[in-house]
């Protein structure tokens, strides 16, 4: 394995263990050249090729690094962890890999993503949409800012759209 650091291929496994239920090895590594440690993860690869279809109506392989750079982008200095980050991201795959077996519409995958990091932080959730969603105008934005910002609050601590306090769920909501 190459090392990030210094780019030596010299390194040794310190650590590893079973991640994300089994269905990948986690490695600690160091790297004999510089002394740094870095993680790897090693995953399977999909016996069955998954492809997403564009909008445009062309056709790509499966990706997940694309999600998770999205998911990166949406929440950049937010109070979002990166095990948040590859939570959204398992349970989305779980769901493309249970209802589609050859190809997935790539909406399929930006709705699954946007409903799961509403949840979860709206602000990131607006920035990811006002990407994903591809808004005509400033005016759709500002719609869909209103509509998150009015919407209940799902998570524990997410905190209000404008004003960066804790919202409470209005009364008689499942968030109550």
């Amino acid at each position: 394995m190459q090392c990030p650091f210094c780019g030596q291929d010299n390194d040794k496994v310190v650590d590893s263990r079973s991640s994300e239920g089994g269905r990948t090895v986690r490695r600690r590594r160091e790297c004999l050249s510089c002394q740094r440690r870095y993680t790897t993860y090693e995953r399977p690869e999909e016996a069955v090729r998954l492809t997403v279809i564009k909008k445009d109506g062309t056709r790509a392989p499966y990706d997940r690094q694309k999600i998770l750079d999205g998911l990166l982008k949406a929440c950049y200095k937010r109070p979002v962890t990166n095990e948040q980050i590859r939570s959204i991201v398992e349970e989305t795959e779980e769901r493309i890999f249970r209802e589609f077996d050859k190809e997935v519409p790539s909406r399929f995958i930006g709705d699954e993503v946007a409903n799961l990091l509403r949840e979860l932080d709206k602000i990131a959730y607006v920035r990811f949409a006002s990407v994903y969603r591809n808004f005509a105008d400033v005016g759709e934005l500002i719609e869909e800012a209103r509509g998150v910002k009015d919407a209940p609050v799902i998570g524990p601590n997410q905190k209000g759209l404008f004003d960066g306090q804790p919202t409470e769920p209005p009364p008689g909501s499942p968030g109550r």
